[in-house]
């Protein structure tokens, strides 16, 4: 397991450790609005590989996350119908940084301030790694899907549109 010093230990890294999962951290260059496409540029991978971590809610204004490849987006109305919630819209990025105690651009599933559910997007399952926010802006850490499902408890969906 990775423990350089020179890496972050935020609470996603605290999550991990405890819970003895493997993972390399992997620190870029953020940018504002850059985006899952700035690391996969920096670090020559495939978007499609580096996971968004998005805090959106229903219509009781309950918080859920939402794990999507890079280069898709969501359908909040085959979300909606698949979790069976009237709707589901992205959070103000205020409000998400609320519910989930980091800064979005930064923004993990792993230790959240609050608890929410967690849906993966299927096919991010059946790639043998990802990238992942570890819980700041300019650090991604490189993961086994199985291990964020397992962690997260995050129920499968099929909600990803070009």
């Amino acid at each position: 397991m990775a423990k350089k010093a020179h890496y972050p230990v935020t609470a996603a890294i605290r999550v991990l450790r405890q819970h003895k999962i493997d993972y390399i951290p992997h620190l870029y260059t953020y940018e504002e609005r850059g985006g899952t496409s700035t690391f996969s540029k920096e670090k020559g991978v495939n978007e499609y590989t580096v996971i968004k971590t998005l805090v959106m809610q229903d219509e009781a204004k309950k918080p859920v996350i939402v794990l999507m490849h890079g280069d898709k987006q969501v359908s909040t109305k085959q979300l909606a119908r698949q979790i069976n919630k009237k709707s589901i819209v992205p959070c103000l990025p205020a409000v998400a940084d609320k519910h989930s105690g980091y800064q979005v651009g930064g923004t993990s599933p792993f230790g959240t301030r609050q608890k929410m559910p967690v849906y993966i997007q299927e096919t991010i399952l059946e790639l043998e790694k990802i990238y992942i926010n570890g819980g700041k802006r300019g650090f991604l850490i490189e993961i086994h899907p199985q291990d964020v499902a397992t962690v997260l408890q995050a129920q499968a969906v099929s909600v990803a549109i070009d």
